[in-house]
């Protein structure tokens, strides 16, 4: 079978595809390049394909810092449990909405729809967390993310398209609802709670906005928030003070950035791969309903 002609708009395509592709690529290649450059040869504002002198000083100092073990291990609690959370009354919230016998099935379905179209805003959230005494506390950014109307949503549609005769077939043979959702339902939603896990432990990753206003101790600041101190307030006395202030030993500031930044990236970069097959045909069958 011949293959598939090429035409001039196909090449057009294919070129813009490939300049917008380059033009992603290149701030990381930047940033990677100046954090494992070595500082002795490191030229500011300059831009660097490859470091000129290869050097993983600045990872090891940054790794030996107090302040980032804190904010990666305040990062990883809040990522860890809140997408544990997330999945759980997501996906039971979700299959209960599936159950036309539900009680108050339309009312509950009425508010995801609410909730699909209108938020609280910042100023009400602020006073539910002050006023549930979390100010300060991890459970400030977990509790109010434990689910979202468009994952119910999606967890519903998804739910909705598996073979509603396996899981009769689990009542007839004696199991209860809960029983039928353990053993039956999750093994088959296995895409679903992949993709919706990804979604949910970036969301938790990346949080930058509630940890900033709800966490006031120093040392149960977020990544991100530690990212930002470095890249925007590093000319500040807390800035100076992560980054090493006085410190003769500390490596340039724009390679702390630089590697601060890296590794802010890497755990969430490392989950990817291992729900990549699942995220598409979750995706598309919690999109469609058959």
């Amino acid at each position: 079978m011949a293959g598939k002609r090429v035409t001039s708009f196909d090449l057009i395509v294919y070129s813009i595809v490939t300049m917008i592709s380059v033009l992603c690529i290149l701030p990381f290649i930047y940033v990677i390049s100046v954090s494992l450059t070595d500082s002795s040869v490191y030229v500011p504002f300059k831009f660097y394909f490859f470091p000129e002198k290869l050097s993983f000083r600045t990872y090891s100092y940054i790794l030996g810092k107090p302040d980032f073990i804190y904010a990666l291990r305040s990062t990883l609690f809040i990522t860890i449990v809140g997408t544990v959370l997330n999945i759980i009354v997501t996906f039971t919230f979700a299959y209960g909405l599936t159950k036309k016998d539900l009680p108050m099935r339309k009312f509950f379905m009425a508010l995801v729809m609410f909730a699909l179209l209108f938020n609280s805003g910042i100023i009400p959230n602020y006073w539910l967390v002050k006023s549930m005494g979390l100010i300060n506390s991890y459970w400030s950014i977990i509790l109010p993310l434990l689910t979202d109307a468009w994952s119910i949503v999606i967890a519903r549609s998804f739910l909705q398209n598996l073979p509603s005769e396996i899981e009769e077939s689990a009542m007839i043979d004696g199991c209860s609802y809960i029983q039928a959702f353990s053993r039956i339902v999750v093994p088959l939603s296995m895409a679903a709670i992949a993709s919706l896990t990804l979604f949910f432990a970036v969301g938790h990753w990346n949080v930058y906005f509630k940890p900033l206003m709800y966490l006031t101790d120093y040392k149960k600041r977020t990544l991100q928030v530690y990212v930002k101190m470095l890249l925007v307030d590093s000319i500040t006395q807390e800035g100076n003070q992560a980054i090493g202030g006085q410190d003769d030993m500390a490596p340039p500031s724009e390679t702390l950035r630089m590697a601060t930044v890296v590794l802010a990236m890497i755990p969430i970069l490392c989950v990817y791969p291992f729900v990549q097959k699942y995220f598409m045909k979750g995706v598309m069958l919690g999109s469609v309903k058959g």
